[in-house]
């Protein structure tokens, strides 16, 4: 899903919105392992996947790594808390593969959503859809086995198993890698 189709699916907007919306986005080719935001960092952009994979993470005390988010094709990748309050990151934010973004500044995208009713109407339907992501994995990772949770993960992101290390996917459904090697297993 290109950023064109995805602004279409949530909202009807006029063509010269349209134009106008996305010439404010900025094409990146970004390269495997490269990181976007750094935690205690202000998230300035926001960026929308065309191509590649991309994950939010943050390190425990001991140094270990937490994947919080995979951001696939066809979905906005950001620190959002810190993108939207201008605050810094508790993440970082790194891609996993080379990687096509679309990327809009902070500023430009206030600028949008004060010029364009239905850029607000856009932004609101979008953080509805995320929040009720965000709900659907804590109750996973509360209320669900760990069987129950990787198949959720699959149905989310369906071949993350061949696109990302082991240990990510492990801490992104908080479980230990041996536990994720013995539910792939039984598969």
């Amino acid at each position: 899903m290109n950023i064109t189709d995805l602004l279409v699916n949530y909202v009807a907007f006029s063509h010269d919105e349209l134009n106008d919306i996305l010439s404010h986005f900025k094409k990146v080719e970004v390269k495997k392992n490269q990181i976007l935001v750094k935690e205690g960092q202000v998230c300035q952009n926001l960026y929308f996947v065309e191509k590649g994979l991309g994950r939010s993470y943050y390190l425990k005390e001991d140094g270990k790594e937490v994947t919080q988010w995979f951001f696939g094709q066809g979905v906005f990748m950001s620190s959002a808390d810190s993108f939207f309050n201008q605050s810094p990151s508790y993440y970082y934010l790194e891609t996993l593969e080379d990687a096509i973004l679309y990327s809009i500044a902070h500023q430009d995208m206030d600028l949008l959503l004060a010029k364009y009713h239905n850029m607000e109407k856009f932004m609101r339907l979008l953080s509805i859809d995320m929040l009720s992501k965000i709900v659907l994995k804590l109750n996973a990772i509360q209320f669900q086995t760990a069987r129950e949770r990787y198949d959720y993960m699959i149905t989310e992101f369906p071949d993350i198993s061949n696109r990302v290390p082991l240990g990510h996917i492990a801490s992104y459904l908080g479980m230990t890698q041996e536990t994720l090697s013995r539910i792939r297993k039984n598969n």
